[in-house]
Order: structure tokens, then C-alpha cells, then sequence
């Protein structure tokens, strides 16, 4: 996911056929911690049924309860759109990535970043226990997140790691290329597996904070890429990174849109809802 700010809640998100599926309410079945600032949680449930697991890496919508609710309250899909419940009932949501879909089990894991109880996402994934209840909608696209390429460039903060290590494992084995992820400090650093030819570098931006860091924008012009056929850019995380790739990839390396998926999820200093707007002007750029 792993934070990602959500435009305007719909109950359903287009998935890979193109197809709007009503939200499914599910159960948190294990809540793994995987650095000081990741946590995994698995859900499962009747409600899984049909989830694709040819979505790697794509968006999720998830429905959070409210402080005083067991389990969010859906909307409902009707032909005429959403209908959704009173304010005071409606479901807090934010947008994820799906990190891994286990048909067989019934099993959707997502990963989330940990920010204290300054969230709502980061607050319900730190005391969630199995039992708990989350609504998800989804997955949406672009799908697939990565166009066939003889060479891929991968770019993200935390926040990209549970997209990056999904779109890792679905390469064919022969790809090549580089990742580069930024974290505070090495205690964030998780292995993840990907083809021999792909290259993963961490970077620890340590006492900087993550909209004044250069770390990522630096690393992929340190490749010194002076030929962009065949290649293709992903870029994920806060805004002042992903638009500094995104503006290097397509005005001075000169990929086209085809070639570069470059989404900003959240933005330094700035709440979810401050900005939500911002983050749509960028995406219709982007798209």
C-alpha cells in the first residue's frame, strides 16, 4: 500500500476485467510485525471468494471502522451508484496495495506503514488482532502496474515496498534493471526476492525527512541512462520524489506516459485529506 491517499470512496474499484465488485467485508485471520515500521496483516473469509491473484501490486480500497465500531459499515453498489451510510457510520478509507493473494488459502495480505496513532490506518493496524474486521474493495489498475521491458527502473519510500516486492516476485526470471527504496534507517530493510538481473539498492536518508530527501531522484540519475527504449519507469511514495522521477523520466530522458507509472501517495507535512485534491490534478497528469 502502506498508505496511499484515496480519491473520492467509491464501494467498488475497477479490477483487471474491468468490472465493478462490491466491497467484501473480511477477517483478520494474523497481524505479523515485519520491521519497526511495517506490519503485515492476513485476511480471509467467505467474502475473498473470487479475488483475483493476477493483480500484483494493485489498488485496494480499504474500509476502516469508526472509534466506535467493531466493523466498518459498507455501502452498498446499486445500479443507480453508491449508497452509503449516515456520516457519522460511514467507513474511513484509504487506498493499499494488494502485497499477495493466496487463492488456494483465501488469504489477501496487505502491508502497512507504521506511523503511531497519528492515522487511522497506521492506529487500526496496530491494534488489530485476529477476529477484527476490515472492508476491501478491488483490486484497480492500471493492470498490469508493469508493461513488458527490456529494462525496469523501480523507485518508492516505504510506503512502495509492499507494491515494489509484489511486482518483484511477478517478473519473468530474465528481467533486468534497479530498484531503488527509501527508508529511514537500515532497521527497515526487508529482504525481497526478485530476478538475478534485477539490482535492489537501500537508501537511508536518516535524520532528513522525506520531502526534502534526494535520495531516490539522485540514485536513478546516477544510472547515467542515455538511451530510454525498452525501458520502463515505476515510481511510488511522497510527492516531491515520485514527481522529481516522474519529471526526469519524461522531459529530460524523454519516456513517454507509456513508459512511466509515477504516483505520488502521500505528500510530506500534509494530512490525508488536505491532500486529496492536489494528488488528483497529479494523477490526471500522470494517466
Amino acid at each position: 500500500m502502506t498508505t496511499i491517499t484515496s480519491p473520492s470512496p467509491a464501494p467498488g474499484v475497477r479490477g483487471p476485467r474491468g468490472k465493478k465488485k462490491p466491497p467484501r467485508l473480511l477477517d483478520v485471520l494474523s497481524v505479523t510485525r515485519l520491521t519497526p515500521r511495517m506490519m503485515r496483516v492476513v485476511l480471509g473469509g467467505e467474502a475473498l471468494a473470487g479475488f483475483p491473484d493476477d493483480a500484483p501490486g494493485g489498488h485496494i480500497k480499504a474500509f476502516f471502522p469508526r472509534d466506535h465500531q467493531h466493523e466498518p459499515s459498507l455501502p452498498t453498489l446499486t445500479a443507480d451508484g453508491p449508497v452509503w451510510p449516515a456520516a457519522e457510520e460511514r467507513p474511513i478509507t484509504r487506498t493499499y496495495s494488494v502485497r499477495h493473494m493466496d487463492c488456494e488459502r483465501q488469504e489477501l495480505a496487505i502491508d502497512f506503514v507504521l506511523h503511531g496513532d497519528d492515522g487511522p490506518a497506521s492506529r487500526w493496524a496496530l491494534s488489530a488482532t485476529p477476529g477484527d474486521r476490515l472492508g476491501i474493495a478491488g483490486p484497480g489498475g492500471p493492470l498490469p502496474l508493469l508493461k513488458p521491458a527490456s529494462r525496469y527502473v523501480l523507485a518508492g519510500d516505504l510506503t512502495a515496498v509492499p507494491a515494489i516486492a509484489a511486482l518483484l516476485e511477478a517478473l519473468p526470471e530474465d528481467a533486468t534493471g534497479d530498484v531503488f527504496i527509501e527508508a529511514v534507517d537500515p532497521a527497515d530493510t526487508l529482504p525481497l526476492a526478485h530476478p538475478e538481473s534485477i539490482q535492489v539498492h537501500w537508501l537511508y536518508r536518516e535524520t532528513l525527512s522525506a520531502g526534502e530527501s534526494p535520495l531516490l531522484i539522485n540514485a536513478v540519475k546516477a544510472l547515467g541512462i542515455t538511451d530510454p527504449e525498452g525501458l520502463f519507469g515505476w515510481a511510488g511514495g511522497e510527492n516531491s520524489a515520485v514527481l522529481a522521477i516522474r519529471e526526469y523520466m519524461r522531459h529530460q530522458l524523454g519516456m513517454s506516459k507509456k513508459q512511466v507509472y509515477a504516483v505520488p501517495y502521500w505528500k510530506d507535512q500534509f494530512t490525508e485529506e488536505r491532500y486529496h485534491e492536489e494528488r488528483h490534478r497529479i494523477m490526471d497528469d500522470a494517466l
